[in-house]
């Protein structure tokens, strides 16, 4: 778990990751930066016996170097992260560490954050797969980097993070080499608090959201709460929709999609897939 700035949801999202634990699972705690209520809010954990490291960044450095810190030094089988505003589902890693074991090509499995209403059974229809053991998923290409779990050799035979590199490209990279990817289906449940909609978020008018802003929604020039939401919802109907082909996204295609990204930021507009 990478921590910033997030007291205000740390309260919840800590002890519910540790009471999600079995006995051979372990956090390691990364937290950059020096707000001081998170700090205070981190203390009491530092020392538990469930939490086998923590490491304190002054600067903020993001996600890929403290991700990078887990993959290069962990010997788990597999690795994870949670966001420190997310609020995981008990039993979330019982089911996704047995629906590995039941099926070796599984790479990047996860859990899902989006609501009921935007599921769409007639188009996620064609992507949902039954796999051994009695596991589906809904195939994608990539999930998201909180409540996810993959296989830590994959790691020791593709690397870390790259430089430039996001955790869905990084997750895109393993489905081109062969990895199956995607939601556990039924959908594991995940509360991403920082989604306006959540019993539990501090997100509630656009003052709020600039003071937060989540870093998807900095990336794709979002400024309310309106767009902020908009864009969680075009994010649930593009998982349920978009090719598993990894061609897709790399070449003159991946090219293409940037472009449109970035004329919409161009004018004033949020960036869209």
């Amino acid at each position: 778990m990478i921590t910033y700035r997030s007291a205000g949801y740390l309260h919840l999202s800590l002890p519910r990751l540790l009471e999600t634990l079995g006995p051979e699972d372990r956090v390691w705690l990364w937290h950059n930066g020096d707000d001081e209520a998170t700090l205070e809010a981190l203390r009491r954990y530092r020392y538990d016996d469930r939490v086998a490291r923590y490491h304190h960044s002054r600067e903020n450095v993001r996600l890929r170097e403290p991700t990078n810190w887990l993959w290069q030094n962990s010997q788990a089988r597999f690795v994870s992260k949670v966001d420190d505003d997310c609020l995981v589902s008990y039993g979330w890693l019982d089911t996704l560490s047995a629906a590995h074991q039941d099926n070796p090509a599984f790479g990047v499995i996860g859990s899902w954050r989006h609501w009921d209403d935007e599921f769409r059974p007639d188009l996620a229809s064609q992507k949902i797969e039954e796999f051994a053991g009695g596991h589906s998923l809904l195939r994608n290409l990539w999930v998201q980097g909180s409540g996810y779990l993959m296989r830590h050799e994959l790691v020791k035979s593709h690397g870390l993070l790259g430089a430039d590199e996001s955790f869905t490209g990084y997750c895109i990279r393993l489905a081109r080499a062969g990895a199956v990817n995607g939601f556990y289906y039924p959908f594991i449940r995940e509360d991403h608090m920082d989604d306006p909609r959540s019993p539990h978020t501090l997100i509630h008018d656009d003052a709020d959201l600039l003071d937060r802003m989540p870093l998807s929604a900095k990336r794709n020039g979002v400024t309310t709460v309106a767009q902020w939401t908009a864009q969680l919802e075009q994010s649930a109907l593009l998982l349920q929709t978009a090719s598993l082909d990894p061609r897709t996204y790399s070449g003159w295609r991946r090219r293409a999609i940037s472009l449109r990204r970035r004329a919409r930021r161009l004018v004033g507009l949020p960036a869209r897939w």
